[in-house]
């Protein structure tokens, strides 16, 4: 969700604030001192992608700028797939000079990369401390250091402690990067995690289900029956729980669920776990289906057809899945029809219900 004021002028609501526009560079593996038990970089990243090399980073972003829409800004070089600052000097300063040749001549507005948080330290920050560099990405995964060992991880959560409060000292916007269902760990331990994150106040958070992916050493525990994924279902649940919780204290989920690609299919690299390309939909599908149930079982009796009126940024969520939400709420108020009306001076953050404002976490 991205961080909106609404303020009311007549019967306007104006909501400022752009989404930015990511030119995504991925570095495959890049830097990471080893392989995690879950990883296989080549499953995540896109096919036609190539290794880059940042003599060819003009002309990839100068591709991808074809494709910005008028409404998206700030534009950032990202750089993704590996560890950045855990690449060599002579690696990552190149890879910094042309993406900040790429600023000064308009074509950029700012950088970000990902990065381990044991790689996050004074000298580091000294090294890149010169370039555009706005928001560094580190991947938690979890605050569990009984987790992080059985993931192999080969980091701690006070690493990650460490390199939020380095990073923040520094001027830096900070994101974190999360897994649930990942092996040892459960959903209480998960929800922990997520505690301890939020009490850190990241700017952002990305919150990534555990899939199965062919080649990782995960993959060999699923075959040997050590392993079990979360259902999507159960996945689901937990990931809204815990959106709504970073949501309460105001903090950004940019993105639930792994991107969609040619790679994540069964055919391809996908073995097993809770992958859906509309993942974090459902999570917001889920939850405007809360809102309205919390509110209908509450009223002696529900208009049949039931109105909603909302903003047509919503209408998706409030629908669900395939219009499962619509299904399901005329299976249980046992109403025949449900009228979804858009109307673009609805807030987005109210569902109207029969001329009744409710809210609507988004």
């Amino acid at each position: 969700m991205l961080e909106r004021s609404i303020s009311q002028e007549g019967n306007a609501f104006f909501i400022p604030g752009k989404k930015p526009f990511i030119i995504p560079v991925f570095l495959r593996h890049q830097g990471c001192p080893h392989r995690c038990v879950f990883c296989n970089q080549a499953a995540m990243d896109t096919d036609k992608l190539p290794d880059f090399k940042p003599e060819n980073l003009r002309q990839y972003a100068l591709g991808n700028l074809k494709h910005k829409g008028e409404n998206r800004h700030p534009v950032e070089v990202a750089f993704y797939g590996g560890t950045f600052l855990g690449m060599p000097k002579d690696r990552v300063i190149p890879f910094l000079k042309a993406a900040a040749d790429l600023i000064n001549e308009g074509v950029a507005d700012q950088i970000r990369f990902s990065t381990r948080p044991d790689t996050i330290t004074d000298k580091n920050l000294d090294l890149i401390s010169g370039f555009p560099v706005s928001t560094v990405e580190l991947g938690v995964q979890s605050m569990d250091d009984r987790v992080l060992a059985t993931c192999e991880r080969g980091h701690s959560a006070s690493d990650s402690v460490k390199a939020v409060s380095l990073l923040k000292g520094r001027g830096y916007r900070v994101g974190v990067q999360l897994m649930v269902g990942l092996p040892g760990d459960t959903e209480a331990g998960s929800f922990s995690s997520v505690e301890k994150v939020a009490a850190l106040a990241p700017d952002c958070v990305r919150i990534y289900p555990t899939v199965v992916l062919k080649g990782s050493e995960l993959a060999r525990w699923y075959a040997r029956g050590d392993y079990t994924p979360w259902p999507l279902d159960a996945c689901v649940g937990h990931v809204k729980r815990l959106y709504l919780y970073f949501l309460q204290h105001k903090i950004r989920v940019i993105r639930m669920g792994l991107q969609p690609s040619e790679t994540l299919r069964p055919e391809s690299h996908l073995v097993a776990g809770p992958f859906h390309p509309a993942f974090g939909h459902l999570v917001q599908s889920e939850i405007f289906y809360d809102v309205l149930v919390s509110f209908l079982q509450e009223k002696a009796t529900v208009s049949d057809p039931l109105i909603l009126r909302i903003h047509p940024f919503n209408v998706s969520k409030t629908a669900g899945y395939i219009n499962r939400n619509i299904a399901l709420l005329k299976a249980r108020f046992h109403i025949h029809s449900v009228l979804i009306r858009q109307d673009p001076f609805c807030p987005r953050d109210f569902l109207f219900v029969e001329g009744i404002a409710i809210p609507a976490p988004c």
